[in-house]
């Protein structure tokens, strides 16, 4: 079974890699894309998420991009790999576009950290762009993606080129023999023991926040690492966002949070919800949760905050608020202390300033002489009908992963490049300390076709 390219991964890295190979390659490409999961649930990550994107209205990265991952990495980051991104990224808009993905860009109608304009996604979602460019795989003479199929080990040539992949599917065991090889199969998010190694026990716990992250089980570190491959990113940190316990929908992610409180098992704040807009601190507020809360938290809030344009659309679960007329009957529904949520309300809202609020900015409407602060956005808890989510953390993915370089070439741990060897997306390590929102999808688009470029390159 011989190839020109062997794609591990149906996401966004994946799919890109092998849709671009077939432009620089030709529509006679030979291309086999493995994809674990069945049909019904290939994409991974990408077929569940939102998939922001942190652009400008000229399709342009965001500019503050570069000096956001230095400063919260610590240095540590590649930022010729990001520099690369940030170059490269008008021109995978322009790939969406000749493949027809769908998506659309808008002024985003609440204050956020993409100092350079807006906010883009696919429509409607991430879904968009597995869909889309599977169909240009499904349509080309000599590829195909190979569900329920995954990749067991690579090979290599005499010189330590890898040529091939060994694989395990419906019909069993085999060699799939290749000109080169990505591996775009996601993090470690669905892999128990690799959590509970860098996390900790309760790391094993973590719900995922879609089902089929499941199969992202480490495949790209467990497969390179008998080649020599060297490893990147924070190993014990991740991706985490606070969804809705009573929701079994992926990605129902409560961003709202800004425009209430926050409270704890105790009925007592424990984050300042206001410090930044919500794509700022999502990722903080989660790990808060899963590291120092058991796992617990509540939003609350007064039902008015639904009469505010676009409020409703940024609580994706599809759940109803908790409802009630009074705070007191609200705790009692969510188990908390009735007297103990009255008291942290009536607290809040006498430490809240004068000032107008606006949503769109950071409008500096705070408390004062209460700890956490609320920095912006400090407005009445005051009349009901109160509204309510229980919140727990699922994650999205791992900060640690294989390292490639700006080339999308895998990296050896003396710092050469594994011959025939790429790799795109949460498979490779770079994040440190924090995720820049709105990045994920469009590295693994963006990588996918350089991976590509430069295998094609090899020919």
């Amino acid at each position: 079974m011989d190839y020109d390219l062997v794609v591990i991964g149906c996401g966004a890295g994946g799919l890109s890699a092998a849709v671009a190979y077939a432009e620089e390659a030709g529509p006679d490409a030979r291309i086999a894309v493995l994809e674990r999961a069945p049909r019904e649930g290939r994409g991974g990550a990408t077929r569940w998420t939102s998939s922001w994107f942190r652009i400008t209205a000229d399709r342009q990265l965001d500019p503050a991009f570069l000096e956001t991952m230095e400063r919260v990495s610590k240095g540590k980051a590649d930022l010729e790999y990001c520099r690369t991104l940030a170059a490269e990224t008008p021109r995978t808009f322009d790939f969406l576009d000749r493949h027809k993905v769908p998506w659309v860009y808008f002024e985003q109608p609440f204050a956020n950290r993409n100092t350079g304009g807006g906010l883009a996604m696919p429509v409607p979602g991430g879904v968009a762009i597995v869909d889309t460019l599977a169909a240009v795989i499904d349509a080309l003479p000599h590829a195909a993606i190979h569900y329920e199929t995954e990749a067991t080990a690579l090979s290599t040539a005499p010189d330590g080129r890898v040529n091939g992949v060994q694989v395990r599917g419906p019909e069993g065991e085999a060699l799939l023999s290749a000109r080169a090889v990505v591996i775009a199969c996601g993090g470690f998010e669905g892999a128990s023991d690799m959590l509970a190694e860098h996390l900790g026990p309760r790391g094993a716990q973590l719900p995922v926040i879609a089902p089929t992250l499941v199969n992202n089980r480490g495949d790209g570190i467990r497969l390179t690492q008998p080649l020599g491959g060297d490893v990147a990113g924070q190993f014990d940190m991740f991706h985490g966002e606070p969804v809705d316990t009573r929701s079994s929908k992926p990605d129902a992610v409560i961003y709202g949070y800004p425009f209430g409180i926050l409270v704890n098992r105790h009925a007592k704040r424990f984050f300042d919800e206001g410090q930044d807009s919500f794509d700022a601190t999502f990722e903080r507020l989660g790990y808060e949760i899963w590291a120092n809360q058991d796992q617990q938290a509540w939003f609350i809030g007064e039902k008015a905050i639904f009469d505010w344009p676009h409020v409703a659309d940024i609580m994706l679960t599809d759940q109803p608020p908790v409802e009630a007329e009074t705070v007191e009957e609200l705790a009692a529904i969510f188990g908390l202390d009735p007297q103990a949520l009255a008291q942290t309300v009536a607290e809040y809202n006498a430490a809240i300033q004068p000032g107008e609020s606006d949503r769109r900015i950071r409008d500096g409407k705070c408390t004062k002489g209460i700890e956490p602060p609320k920095s912006n956005w400090a407005t009445p808890i005051a009349n009901g009908p109160f509204i309510g989510y229980p919140l727990t953390t699922a994650i999205t993915f791992t900060f640690g992963g294989i390292r490639s370089d700006a080339r999308a070439r895998v990296l050896r741990r003396d710092g050469s490049a594994i011959p025939g060897l790429y790799a795109a997306g949460e498979v490779t390590g770079l994040y440190y300390g924090e995720y820049p929102a709105g990045t994920s999808v469009l590295r693994a688009l963006t990588f996918g076709r350089i991976a590509a470029r430069e295998a094609a390159a090899e020919r």
